[in-house]
């Protein structure tokens, strides 16, 4: 039986850092002894998160090549390119540690970072947070802006339903059957007549001559009754006149 690896050192290959990255830590004997090259892994291996080791790997090693992680040999830095294929190229703990934080910082693996660490640390940054503030307050400002237009269109709803329950009332209200427009329109009729017409002497009985000065004057007295308008008299007398000649016929 294999005795368990220890989960942090103070320096590590490649693969051991990649391994324990990866959460793979009890796999580390079988893993070590199915590959040989440091650099090139098989593509697929029996593992679970295999893919995600792989990933690991190339990160770790786009680092060292990229001059951004410090590396050595036997924990010993000193950034020789000739240990890129080397099984012997190390990374220390404390180095592999900074890298992380500066490049990685949503990661906090248990073999870098201790628990309280790993439960407190600030995954957004600076930059982040304060990108997020100023988009929190556009949303808060257009949530705003939404509830006013809302409160405008309810506003707007009432009226319009106040105006269609007041236009229903008028339509049920004033609509007419023919009887009833025929009636109307027959004393209508019968004043014009009477208004327009002489006595059997000769006299007028009114001083208006014409149906033209009737409208005039309705209009003039009540221009802001609704109906009192020329267009509307006109038409009205017009039916009334026939209805009361076709009646009396």
């Amino acid at each position: 039986m294999h005795e368990r690896p220890p989960t942090s050192m103070v320096f590590y290959r490649p693969i051991e850092a990649a391994i324990r990255w990866t959460g793979l830590l009890r796999h580390e004997q079988e893993i070590l002894s199915a590959i040989s090259p440091p650099r090139n892994l098989p593509r697929t291996l029996n593992y679970p998160r295999w893919n995600e080791l792989l990933l690991c790997m190339d990160r770790i090693y786009d680092a060292v090549i990229n001059r951004e992680l410090a590396y050595g040999q036997n924990g010993v830095t000193s950034n020789d390119e000739s240990l890129l294929d080397s099984t012997e190229l190390t990374i220390r703990h404390i180095d592999l540690k900074r890298w992380m934080r500066t490049h990685y910082p949503a990661h906090r693996p248990g073999f870098l970072f201790s628990r309280s660490e790993r439960i407190t640390h600030p995954i957004i940054t600076l930059e982040a947070g304060q990108a997020m503030l100023i988009e929190r307050q556009a949303m808060k400002a257009e949530l705003e802006q939404c509830r006013r237009q809302l409160q405008a269109l309810r506003v707007q709803q009432e009226r319009l339903l106040q105006q269609s329950v007041v236009a229903l009332a008028c339509n049920n209200q004033c609509s007419l059957s023919d009887r009833a427009e025929a009636t109307y329109l027959n004393i209508i009729g019968g004043m014009l007549a009477l208004i327009l017409g002489t006595s059997p002497s000769g006299k007028a009985y009114s001083s208006f001559r014409t149906q033209e000065a009737i409208v005039s004057a309705l209009v003039a007295h009540h221009h802001s009754v609704m109906g009192i308008t020329e267009r509307t008299l006109n038409g009205k007398f017009a039916s009334a006149r026939r209805r009361l000649r076709s009646a009396n016929t």
